[in-house]
């Protein structure tokens, strides 16, 4: 598949514009908690939406290796290895620190490669607090995995990520080695690798997909799959219901779920966020269960690979498509970026060049709606109004026959 950086008129790629943002950050201040050293002065900082749902939200990471598939880029002896972060509902989280966007370290890589100073102190902060205790109720979590897009990184979804989390959803986000920015615990910080070679195709990270569907189980079995054998939440061991799975990525990501959820009977429920639907090697099959597109760029009357894919869901099947939405439009960007204009004084043509003329109020709203309504009915079976048609509460969500 091919991948291709978005653009804007200006010439610059979406994370030089973001880095940026975050390299112009200092020029106010404002009080906020410094990610590397907590007694620096403070600073402004972007910010991202807080949840609606009515839990807290927890957060541990996972280091993962998968020993059935080698790893011939990392030499001999070598099996494909995995940073994954699961998203909770938690209790009790007040002495537990929130977690960055990003790892400092892969922050750091991420603004090297914008051509900016490492400024790792001013990147958002989530509402996850590490490591907080798990909130169980009387059933186990419902799980959602998420797969990223090209040359990105786990926490580019994170305001549906922990949207989902505020309402009772274990959510797994997955950082696929070689076209990520992602940081292992040894310190080493693993970058987009821009090599034919290298494992970074959908059907790729639908095999990490599913490998971490694995690691689900051996959590909801009360093992802990992490490598290092670090302690995880108290809660999480057992928390988790392998039988109520769903799958949703954004772009490359939203290809790679449905090239999971085609391939493995456990995703019971799959999305699409302006995922292109270039599978290699092409669809060979029908999907019965339930799938669900939300389209911007790469829809069924303009690409033809999604038109395909579209007349193979023979289950519950939905295409939604917000007016004004740019492939970056179903993501954090419409959160950060309105807030990088004004630090860079940017002209409101500026900054719809880049995110659309979308309302950014309303697709932060529409990223926490749809998503969760989705999951609600097909994992929760939890019938809402919402997928039935137009909603006068989303005016720019048209439902496409």
């Amino acid at each position: 598949m091919t991948t291709t950086p978005f653009i804007s008129r200006k010439g610059m790629t979406r994370r030089s514009m973001l880095g940026a943002a975050l390299a112009a950050v200092p020029l106010a201040a404002v009080a906020g908690p410094a990610w590397a050293d907590p007694a620096a002065p403070a600073v402004t900082r972007l910010m991202l939406p807080v949840p609606t749902g009515p839990h807290p939200v927890g957060t541990v990471q996972l280091h993962l290796v998968d020993r059935s598939r080698p790893d011939d880029i990392a030499g001999p002896g070598h099996f494909r290895e995995l940073m994954a972060t699961v998203w909770y509902p938690a209790r009790d989280v007040q002495r537990y620190p929130v977690a960055p966007w990003m790892p400092a370290g892969a922050l750091q890589a991420f603004l090297a490669d914008a051509g900016f100073s490492a400024l790792v102190r001013l990147g958002p902060l989530t509402a996850g607090h590490v490591g907080a205790p798990v909130r169980r109720p009387g059933r186990r979590l419902p799980v959602v995995v998420f797969s990223h897009g090209a040359h990105s990184h786990q926490g580019d979804h994170t305001i549906m990520v922990q949207e989902l989390a505020s309402h009772g959803y274990a959510a797994v986000t997955v950082a696929h080695q070689y076209d990520t920015y992602t940081e292992f615990p040894d310190g080493r910080i693993a970058v987009p690798l821009r090599d034919r070679q290298a494992p970074t195709l959908p059907g790729d990270f639908a095999a990490d997909l599913r490998f971490v569907l694995d690691c689900v189980e051996q959590l909801a079995a009360g093992c802990n799959p992490d490598v290092d054998h670090r302690e995880l939440p108290a809660g999480l061991l057992g928390s988790l219901d392998p039988r109520r799975v769903g799958a949703f990525g954004w772009s490359k990501g939203g290809t790679a779920t449905a090239c999971a959820t085609l391939a493995d009977e456990r995703i019971r429920a799959g999305l699409s966020l302006d995922g292109p639907m270039q599978m290699n090697p092409p669809l060979a099959g029908d999907l019965d269960r339930p799938f669900m597109m939300m389209s911007a760029v790469f829809t069924r009357a303009t690409d033809p690979e999604a038109a395909t894919f579209w007349s193979h869901l023979r289950g519950w099947r939905l295409n939604i498509q917000a007016q004004g939405a740019v492939h970056v439009s179903y993501g954090d960007n419409e959160a950060l970026f309105p807030q990088v204009a004004k630090l860079l004084g940017w002209s409101g043509q500026q900054l719809q060049d880049v995110i659309g003329t979308l309302d950014p109020d309303q697709a932060v709203k529409i990223q926490q709606a749809y998503p969760l309504a989705f999951f609600d009915e097909h994992l929760r079976h939890r019938r809402g109004h919402l997928l039935d048609g137009p909603s006068p509460a989303f005016p720019a969500v048209t439902f496409l026959p």
